[in-house]
């Protein structure tokens, strides 16, 4: 049996009886949530003071990373050098429809102008037309480049774009590529992050990877819950409204 068959079978089995929860999700300290959030800026009218107000905002609020698009890298990494806070940045993004090449290529230069994490959105249409194998090239071309760098892969699955099968399906190739996490949505298409997804990603995978919750993430509330289904990072726009809302009740 091939490793192509090998997941298609762990899906056919998944999609009858989802494993139990690898372990209980953890309870964070809401003190300590900004460690959990990528303090994101993906709008195409985004501009250099905007990204400079995130970095300073993440910075302050004490986020794990800014996440923005490649042409901000060199800007966002200079700005947070030696502050501890990473840069994130995207790769096909938002429709992971460019050539697996293009989206290697893309990594590198988001790696050596200071990106230190990636987050790659996968072949959507390669997925749904069942060519599996192209699928999980595409997530393979950048894993090289991040893994030659030292640096974290997240794959966006588009979650809201798939059926229960395909997001099962999506989870294992990324699996199989040795990616670090599987997210959620890039907050561009229909649908962003839902408990009820967080929770299959970490049924299906969280025993090799994590699972990143992205899109729609606008309070408190939203963020427990997303961490309580099995999130391990989440990204969104309102992380200094969600650490306000925190203050607000102390």
């Amino acid at each position: 049996m091939n490793e192509l068959q090998e997941i298609l079978q762990r899906a056919k089995a998944y999609l009858e009886k989802l494993p139990d929860p690898p372990a209980p999700p953890p309870n964070p300290d809401p003190k300590a949530l900004g460690q959990w959030i990528d303090h994101t800026l993906l709008k195409p009218e985004a501009t250099a003071e905007q990204i400079k107000q995130l970095c300073e905002q993440a910075v302050q609020y004490g986020f794990y990373s800014v996440c923005v698009n490649p042409v901000f890298v060199p800007l966002a990494s200079g700005l947070l050098h030696n502050s501890g806070v990473q840069v994130c940045s995207v790769v096909g993004f938002p429709l992971g429809a460019s050539a697996a090449p293009i989206k290697a290529l893309e990594a590198l230069d988001c790696v050596e102008k200071g990106a230190t994490e990636i987050d790659m959105v996968m072949n959507i249409g390669a997925l749904k037309g069942q060519a599996y194998g192209q699928v999980l090239n595409d997530i393979w071309m950048v894993r090289e480049v991040t893994k030659r760098q030292n640096v974290v892969l997240k794959v966006i699955l588009e979650m809201g774009l798939l059926s229960t099968e395909e997001k099962i399906i999506a989870c294992l190739l990324a699996e199989k590529a040795g990616v670090d996490f599987v997210k959620t949505s890039t907050g561009f298409s229909s649908g962003g992050a839902t408990v009820e997804d967080v929770d299959l990603m970490y049924r299906v995978v969280g025993r090799t990877i994590k699972v990143k919750a992205a899109g729609g993430i606008r309070t408190l509330q939203d963020a427990l819950r997303m961490i309580q289904a099995g999130a391990s990072r989440l990204g969104t726009s309102a992380g200094v409204k969600i650490l306000q809302e925190i203050s607000q009740k102390e």
